[in-house]
């Protein structure tokens, strides 16, 4: 269900000052409700951000602490190679998890969008008061 007032081209207002004011708050009404459905999807990823980071930053010193040295004793290769390619491994890691977060999402504002270029269209129609 479209939340926004119809506006009917064929029909001009009786009351220009008053259209204008109509047009004008119902736009803002608008941009508001989006701007919290854009700001709840915000915080969403920022949260999901936040989580990797973390996760990222406790598997990395969990592995430094306990998994480097244990894989050293058991396969008899030098800890600082491990070491390096563990690093390597979190840095790829990391490098796909950006590249997923700079994945574009679904556009902001589509709604109020559409209906802006509805109003240019209705502004080109509209024939001066005479």
């Amino acid at each position: 269900m479209d939340p926004t007032p119809e506006i009917n081209p064929e029909a001009p207002p009786a009351n220009w000052r008053e259209a204008v004011s109509d047009l004008l708050s119902s736009r803002v009404e608008l941009i508001q409700m989006e701007a919290k459905q854009a700001s709840a999807a915000g915080a969403v990823k920022a949260a999901a951000l936040t989580a990797m980071v973390i996760a990222i930053a406790f598997t990395w010193a969990l592995l430094l602490a306990g998994g480097i040295p244990l894989i050293a004793w058991l396969s008899g290769v030098q800890w600082p190679l491990i070491a390096l390619a563990t690093a390597a491994a979190h840095l790829l890691l990391a490098l796909v998890m950006l590249a997923r977060l700079r994945r574009q999402g679904s556009p902001v504002f589509p709604i109020t969008r559409n209906e802006f270029k509805r109003d240019r269209e209705w502004f080109r129609n509209l024939k001066p008061p005479q």
